[in-house]
């Protein structure tokens, strides 16, 4: 902990330097706010006073009751802290936005703020006593609220939205998914194992002597295609495989990963056999999407650069915009997914 204030002390000297300022108020305040709240008040509550500071560049005031957490000037209501770099952005008076802002000191305020924001820590690291059981469990609500946001979401969707969509699904992606389809169908699948955590615990080595499969999965993908090396393995191989019904199958382990120090994300831990079959299924579908010239222009798997680039010019023009929605992967329905396969039958199954 010390060597990050040491840090962040020495950062705000350089920092106040170059925007002709003194940050020797704000170093000790982080010092003494870090003994007391912890690692919580650099990785959490700086981020927060920075997302704040983004805020009001964008709307081009400052508005004190984002950051309640910092005490205010008596005199002009704007934030103490940080405030001899907030005085060359902002009027100190009246909080707007200076005419010609300085760059300098725009940069210092994000570099203060933001530094701790996405470090990386172990999630359940109690010594940084910030990821608590507390805020574990608030994750793990959160997700069961997502879920029944959804279903309340699907049962009130409109019919004719749902024929829209299958509409415009079957124009944008019914030739990739018949490519997709037919690869299954014709068993052209290159199965692989995957290099995370599996939900049976298997090690590395131990997943290519798989010999459980299930029988929502020999429908369509059958075992001995997936986990028999040749012909010769079959009669052994056949007599140790195990197919689970859907009532016996191993369940799907849901489990909190290092996100940010603010919160956990949520993951699923798959079944061996289930994530064997996935990674199958990404691997054609990546390839076929590479052969696509209107999907591999659209869908980017490869390159950011043109993310990158319509980002700049959206931030300069304020003529585009990106959708980040919470939860984003959670929120994505059965029902539309459902919906988006509605003609493949082969696909669907898998």
């Amino acid at each position: 902990m010390k060597s990050l204030t040491s840090l962040w002390s020495c950062t705000a000297h350089e920092m106040a330097v170059r925007c002709c300022t003194s940050a020797d108020h704000d170093i000790k305040t982080v010092m003494a706010r870090t003994q007391h709240e912890g690692l919580s008040f650099l990785a959490i509550t700086l981020a927060s006073y920075g997302k704040a500071i983004e805020k009001w560049l964008d709307c081009g005031f400052v508005v004190p009751s984002d950051v309640p957490s910092f005490k205010k000037s008596h005199l002009t209501g704007l934030p103490v802290f940080l405030q001899g770099f907030l005085g060359r952005v902002f009027c100190p008076t009246s909080g707007v936005l200076n005419d010609e802002p300085d760059i300098e000191a725009i940069y210092a305020l994000r570099q203060l703020t933001l530094m701790f924001s996405k470090i990386a820590l172990p999630v359940d690291d109690e010594s940084t006593e910030v990821v608590t059981p507390r805020r574990a469990r608030q994750a793990m609500s959160d997700f069961i609220a997502c879920e029944q946001e959804i279903r309340r979401n699907d049962a009130l969707l409109d019919p004719q939205y749902l024929e829209d969509f299958k509409r415009v699904s079957s124009l944008l992606f019914g030739e990739f998914l018949d490519k997709v389809a037919r690869s299954v169908h014709f068993a052209r699948l290159k199965p692989k194992h995957g290099p995370g955590a599996v939900a049976d615990r298997l090690s590395s080595n131990a997943k290519y002597n798989l010999r459980t499969w299930t029988t929502r999965l020999e429908k369509v993908m059958p075992s001995q295609d997936f986990l028999i090396p040749n012909r010769r393995y079959t009669p052994d191989l056949l007599e140790e495989l195990t197919l689970l019904e859907p009532g016996a199958e191993i369940p799907v382990k849901v489990i909190t990963v290092p996100k940010t120090l603010k919160a956990p994300r949520i993951i699923a831990i798959e079944p061996t056999a289930m994530q064997y079959a996935q990674q199958s299924l990404l691997r054609e579908i990546s390839d076929i999407i590479k052969e696509d010239g209107f999907l591999y222009d659209v869908v980017g798997l490869d390159d950011q650069e043109p993310n990158r680039v319509l980002a700049s010019k959206g931030s300069h023009s304020g003529d585009l915009a990106t959708l980040d929605l919470s939860e984003a992967s959670d929120r994505v329905s059965y029902q539309h997914v459902r919906a988006l396969l509605h003609g493949v039958p082969d696909l669907l199954r898998s």
